[in-house]
């Protein structure tokens, strides 16, 4: 369905700003009301990553006049793949900063403000509130559901993507109008299930693709224009070259929008979504030995079995010397615990700790009590004893 513009036009363009928008501009159904409404509008987009950067680059290229930076984080080389905002120089930097400076160089019209802190219960609604729209580009479950209760307590508009792989996903949400993303997504997936970009990858390209149907959708909005994929979930397979839609209908039960909500102020995020099941957290008490200890137990000898539970693509760019692959999956079907020793310690390890928690609690089920895993993963193990190894 169309909705009215969500913002008024400003009073006026400069001669500069004419020449830079002159392609907007002579479009029928946009022209000058349309590019106006842009130089007006504050569009806040929460993280400068994957989706973050092919966001920030366009919405500043079209003319939003002020643009929100939600990004504590800083620039690390893995991040280069997919992260367009950002280059080589900014290794290191705050992406804020980074983010900040690539947007004044595609436009220096744009009024850039930066909220360098983790978005959390406690600061959300005050940031929120100074904005127009919202663009999500965040890629974890609590980050996700915090965004959709604030913006429905504070009942405003926002442009939701996901990406993992080669898939992608795509909405508008806004409960004044049409279901939010507990509407579609009630319930958080159980710790682990759903793996995130850093476990499972993601195709750069693809966060081009999801990018720029949030740009557009915001567009949209802003503008007036057109139909807003609110109430539809678009998904896209950059494999087969295809893109769905799926209806997405208000849901007269959900928890923060329904006709008798629940969820009537901001919750704790972290525990609702549960990055760790408890039962991994239970396990893994008295359990955790450090990247150290396991160079410690190796180098004494110490009558032990190294399991890396992580993806033979991953084992493939860097692994603990004898260390066996088992993938986690094997251990959850079950297939993996025959084949255990009975005589011999078993260790376990996956790239940062999360994956090996989960299998810790399947093998202490299971009856091996003394088994362990490493904090860090791999990655501590790459930073404390050997640098030299590639991480990811």
């Amino acid at each position: 369905m169309s909705l009215p513009p969500l913002v008024e036009p400003a009073a006026e363009l400069t001669v500069d700003e004419v020449r830079r928008y002159s392609r907007h501009l002579i479009i029928p159904d946009f022209g000058m009301s349309g590019q106006k409404r842009l130089k007006n509008a504050k569009v806040l987009c929460v993280g400068a990553g994957g989706l973050g950067s092919p966001a920030l680059l366009y919405l500043a290229a079209a003319g939003v006049g002020t643009l929100g930076i939600v990004e504590f984080d800083t620039v690390d080389e893995s991040n280069l793949q997919r992260q367009i905002i950002h280059g080589q120089s900014d290794i290191g930097k705050s992406k804020a900063q980074s983010a900040k400076e690539s947007v004044l160089e595609a436009n220096p019209y744009v009024d850039v403000v930066l909220h360098e802190d983790r978005l959390d219960s406690s600061n959300v609604m005050e940031l929120f509130a100074q904005y127009d729209l919202i663009v999500d580009g965040t890629d974890n479950f609590a980050t996700r559901y915090l965004v959709n209760d604030a913006c429905v307590l504070l009942n405003k508009p926002y442009i939701w993507g996901s990406i993992y792989r080669f898939d992608g996903q795509a909405s508008v949400f806004w409960a004044e109008h049409g279901p939010c993303y507990r509407c579609l997504y009630p319930e958080p997936p159980p710790p682990g299930m759903v793996p995130s970009c850093a476990e499972g990858g993601v195709l750069g390209v693809l966060c081009a693709s999801i990018g720029s149907i949030q740009v557009n959708e915001a567009i949209k909005m802003l503008t007036g224009m057109g139909d807003p994929l609110l109430g539809r979930l678009m998904i896209y397979d950059a494999l087969e070259m295809t893109y769905r839609q799926v209806k997405v209908r208000k849901d007269p039960e959900c928890a923060v929008c329904g006709k008798n909500p629940t969820v009537t102020e901001l919750i704790d995020y972290e525990a609702f979504c549960g990055v760790v099941s408890e039962e991994a957290q239970e396990a893994a008490l008295g359990s955790t030995i450090t990247p150290r200890q396991l160079k410690e137990w190796m180098d004494a000898g110490e009558n032990i079995h190294v399991i890396d539970v992580r993806e033979p693509n991953e084992y493939e760019i860097v692994s603990i010397p004898g260390a066996v692959l088992v993938p986690k999956n094997e251990f959850l079907m079950g297939n993996a615990l025959e084949g255990l020793p009975q005589d011999k310690r078993i260790v376990l390890h996956c790239k940062t700790g999360v994956r090996s928690a989960e299998v810790l609690a399947v093998l202490k089920s299971a009856g091996f009590q003394d088994a362990v895993h490493v904090g860090g993963g791999v990655i501590g193990w790459v930073n404390q004893i050997e640098p030299e190894k590639p991480v990811y």
